[in-house]
Formats: C-alpha cells, sequence, structure tokens
C-alpha cells in the first residue's frame, strides 16, 4: 500500500511540492504519492492529517503556526522558532520539523565571504531563517517599513530598524524577504535607501522564485551576484523528503530529481 503524503496551504495549487516529491518517489522507486490539500481552517490541520491517512506533510502559508500546534513532538530547531512546515507521523505520533531554513543556509552558503546580512522585511519567513542564521555565525541586521513586527527581534538580540532610524552601513548579503515583486512591480524597500545600501554589497538574494524581480534586476544593474528563491524551495524539500522516508537516502540521491522538477516547465 502506498504512503500518503500531502502540502497543506492557502493557497497551494501553485505549489511545486507535489511534482518535487513525486518524481524523487518514482525515480527512487518508492511506493508514496504526493498531493496537495487547500486548507482554509489552520485548526483543523491535525484532524485532516489523520483523517486522509497521511504518512507526512508539508505546510506553507498561512498554517506554519498551526502546524506547530498539531505536533506531539519537535525538533528543537522548530521548538525554538515556533514554525513547522513539514510534519512526519511515526506511530501515533506526529513529529515536527522547519526545512524552511534549513535550505535557505544551503542556498546562501554558495556565496563566499558572506557574514554581515540585511534582511529586507520582518514576516514569518525572516523569523526562523534570522534564527538560524544567528545560530550558524552570521550577523543579522533586519530592516523593516514599521516597528511594530520588530519587537520580536529584538527581543531575540537581533539589530533592528525601521527605514527612518537606518544609518547606511556595509553589508555582505542583502535579501528580500517580503512579497515585493511577487504580483507587481514594487521594490522591498525605497529606491534611494537601497541605492545606498546594495552597491557596498557582496550579493543579494529574492526569496521569491520563478521570476527576476525588480529587487534582482536592480542588484543586477550594479553588477552584484544574484540568487532566487529556487535553490531555497529545492533544498527545503530535499530535507522534508529525508525525514519522510526516514533518512534512508542522501540529500545528495535526492537532490537531482527534486532539480528536474523545474526543467519542465
Amino acid at each position: 500500500m502506498k504512503n500518503l503524503f500531502m502540502i497543506f496551504g492557502n493557497p497551494v495549487g501553485h505549489s511545486k511540492s507535489p511534482l518535487m516529491h513525486n518524481m524523487a518517489f518514482d525515480a527512487l522507486n518508492i511506493e508514496s504519492c504526493y498531493s496537495r490539500y487547500l486548507l482554509e481552517d489552520g485548526e483543523r490541520l491535525r484532524d485532516k492529517f489523520i483523517s486522509l491517512g497521511l504518512k507526512g506533510a508539508n505546510i506553507t502559508v498561512p498554517h506554519k503556526e498551526w502546524a506547530y500546534r498539531a505536533c506531539d513532538e519537535l525538533d528543537e530547531f522548530a521548538l525554538k522558532v515556533g514554525s513547522v512546515n513539514t510534519i512526519v507521523k511515526r506511530g501515533d505520533k506526529l513529529y515536527g520539523y522547519n526545512t524552511d531554513a534549513l535550505g535557505f543556509l544551503k542556498a546562501i552558503d554558495e556565496f563566499d565571504g558572506i557574514k554581515k546580512v540585511l534582511f529586507l522585511g520582518a514576516g514569518g519567513t525572516a523569523q526562523s531563517t534570522s534564527v538560524i542564521l544567528k545560530d550558524s555565525g552570521y550577523d543579522v541586521t533586519i530592516l523593516n517599513r514599521s516597528s511594530s513586527r520588530l519587537q520580536k527581534y529584538k527581543e531575540q538580540g537581533f539589530e533592528c530598524y525601521t527605514y527612518d532610524e537606518f544609518e547606511v552601513e556595509d553589508f555582505d548579503l542583502i535579501v528580500n524577504m517580503t512579497s515585493a515583486g511577487l504580483s507587481d512591480d514594487n521594490l522591498p524597500a525605497p529606491k534611494e535607501l537601497l541605492d545606498t545600501i546594495v552597491p557596498r554589497a557582496k550579493a543579494c538574494v529574492d526569496v521569491i522564485y520563478g521570476k527576476e524581480t525588480p529587487f534582482l534586476r536592480l542588484a543586477k544593474e550594479y553588477k552584484k551576484p544574484t540568487k532566487d528563491g529556487l535553490d531555497m524551495l529545492i533544498y527545503q524539500g530535499v530535507i522534508a523528503f529525508e525525514h519522510f522516508c526516514e533518512y534512508e537516502y542522501s540529500f545528495e540521491q535526492i537532490l537531482p530529481f527534486m532539480k528536474k522538477a523545474f526543467e519542465l516547465d
């Protein structure tokens, strides 16, 4: 009998996860199937997971905090950031993990000489990634339009600024953590501010994938190395797959099959 896996989210129709995971299952001859589920009420996540008879699931926005609450056991990092994007059922218990941040960490590891990192935006994606970068020895600063979202970062010891408070300094890596440019032509911060910090950076990253955002175009105008969110997406998927298959397959074994999902576009 096939194990069933799923991604929960709202919206979820655009997700590449089913294609990524099914290609890996197929290539590795694993009797499993991965689908998607539009979940409007995150509070129902645990009940839905169990009623569908799932072996595992990924969770995307806006349900990652509900996924955290749905689990019986949490790994150390998921416990620390209060957010889960991967659940695996073992026996009668649901085990929760956060692979988003690990995927991001591996993606930026490919840049040389990165120490000081500036995040543009203080939303959910920034939460887990800021913590894992700090734990890994990076110096992370958060820059956000308003101060309301910055308090939790300040409590965790991060340097935090609004646009009005920010004083220009050098950063090795600048990361767009906002949705600016996803479905519009907006920049993640005022252009005059970006025009002062991007030229001084070593590289720029956007967590949005599948398109060249205005932020990445600006970085390329200044001849900076860039990366979109595709590697982060693939890497977090590979790490989730490792959990799903109880670590029977290595990252290197899984990676080429998940990459093929994007060669079909």
